[in-house]
């Protein structure tokens, strides 16, 4: 990415989960997010990982030239977020922030099994809620975040084939 995003606000991030709602999400859907993300990625050189997730079953899976092993690790912790908040691992550690505290500091939560840090965001579905995650890992948090919303606002405007 050529300018950093502003840091969020927690009002901001919360926008961006109600906007970013899918009519459904399977297979074909995570082939697609994850392959549209692989793509900006790309055009940007960015050396990340991109995961997709619904439930327990990983659907996409891609490390890029410049990620490593790292960026698999982050990638677990920070999903660990959503799925144990249902809300993005951004807008979860800034919440924290808006308190001034840490999310280290105060959750309780073992940091090696969890990071609240940009990059992992709901998967939520019309009538069914949050349904998994997608992640990407490898650029400054608010980068990670952004990559990932910048995807879902692109796949919801694409018109269906």
């Amino acid at each position: 990415m050529t300018e950093r995003p502003a840091p969020a606000t927690v009002s901001e991030l919360l926008a961006q989960e109600r906007r970013l709602t899918l009519p459904r999400f399977g297979y074909e859907e995570a082939y697609a997010l994850g392959t549209l993300l692989v793509r900006l990625a790309r055009e940007r050189n960015a050396p990340v990982a991109v995961d997709i997730r619904r439930g327990a079953q990983q659907l996409f899976h891609v490390a890029l030239p410049g990620s490593s092993a790292d960026n698999d690790a982050w990638i677990e912790r920070k999903r660990r977020v959503v799925e144990r908040y249902g809300e993005s691992s951004y807008l979860v550690g800034t919440r924290f922030r808006a308190k001034g505290t840490t999310f280290e500091q105060s959750s309780r939560l073992d940091p090696d099994t969890y990071a609240a840090h940009g990059g992992s965001f709901p998967i939520t579905v019309e009538g069914a809620g949050v349904i998994g995650a997608v992640t990407v890992s490898g650029l400054p948090q608010a980068e990670d975040h952004a990559l990932v919303v910048e995807a879902l606002e692109r796949f919801l405007s694409t018109p269906e084939e």
